[in-house]
């Protein structure tokens, strides 16, 4: 009998701890630690799409808590109580809101906006809870007002590029695309077979750039030897002749001279005329009387 009772005891003992232990499992997951003290309070909102149990609560985007449980209030109807589990050395100012914030993905979060104020809400008060717009409810107020504005132009301009698209000058204006692409590729393939006849060509400009590097190099060479030409020596003997030539024409001009006075004295000319027009005369005379000048004596 006592070994069937002590058998009762270590399976209700078993039992009681098993329990114990699925209760704090369980808590662990959900990230509440039961051991650390904790304040509560309570916050009501309308939406609490995408919050949990054991979702953070922040403030400044630090962890301070968590939700500790959420449930619907029946005697509020269409509002949410959240239990809120802060830590306890947490004080809550008056007129401090719990911000319900939604992220991209669906994850919600809840932010203590504090209020600067000395007076604070007691264990267990309830706090202003609200709910931003999301970006669901911004893209059905903002976006989607705008985007209706838009469909009429839209629709009007689609229509505009569907008139021009059926004028029948784009279609010309394709075609001559088509017919301008033809000539270049007609006139790229001409080009290449221009360079491709070219090559003989630069061959023969390559050669007559070296004849001229050539003709280069004598030039070079004949400047070097008329700069080693002693060109100041033949300079004074060429100024020494225009000298003496220059002298030479003086002397000629001058009366002063045999052949200045020659040149320049016209008595002399007259006599030398003179001269010329009796020996003219005597030269007459001996060709009509011979006789008179010439005498042969016959032995």
């Amino acid at each position: 009998m006592n070994k069937k009772f002590s058998k009762e005891i270590f399976i209700g003992i078993s039992v009681l701890i098993a329990l114990v232990a699925l209760f704090f499992g369980i808590n662990y997951l959900k990230g509440i630690n039961v051991f650390k003290a904790a304040n509560y309070y309570y916050a009501s909102y309308t939406n609490v799409s995408g919050l949990t149990v054991s979702s953070p609560i922040t403030v400044n985007g630090f962890k301070v808590g968590l939700v500790r449980e959420i449930q619907y209030e029946y005697d509020n109807p269409g509002h949410i109580l959240v239990e809120l589990s802060l830590d306890k050395q947490l004080r809550i100012p008056y007129g401090t809101k719990a911000i319900l914030k939604t992220d991209v993905l669906g994850t919600a979060t809840i932010e203590l906006a504090m209020n600067d104020t000395t007076a604070y809400h007691e264990i267990g008060d309830k706090i202003m809870g609200s709910t931003p717009a999301g970006l669901m409810d911004n893209i059905s107020d903002d976006i989607l007002p705008s985007v209706a504005n838009i469909i009429p132009k839209i629709d009007s301009l689609l229509s505009t590029v569907n008139a021009l698209i059926s004028d029948p000058a784009i279609a010309n204006s394709v075609r001559r695309l088509d017919n301008i692409t033809a000539n270049l590729e007609a006139s790229s393939s001409q080009l290449s077979k221009m360079m491709s006849t070219m090559t003989p060509t630069m061959e023969n400009v390559n050669k007559i750039s070296q004849n001229l590097n050539g003709i280069t190099a004598n030039l070079n060479d004949i400047t070097t030897e008329l700069n080693n030409t002693p060109i100041d020596s033949a300079m004074n003997n060429i100024y020494q002749i225009t000298k003496n030539a220059k002298e030479m024409t003086n002397k000629l001009n001058s009366k002063d001279s045999s052949l200045g006075l020659m040149l320049n004295d016209t008595q002399l000319y007259n006599n030398l005329n003179n001269a010329v027009g009796s020996l003219d005369s005597l030269l007459i005379d001996v060709k009509k009387n011979p006789k008179r000048y010439i005498s042969i004596k016959l032995l």
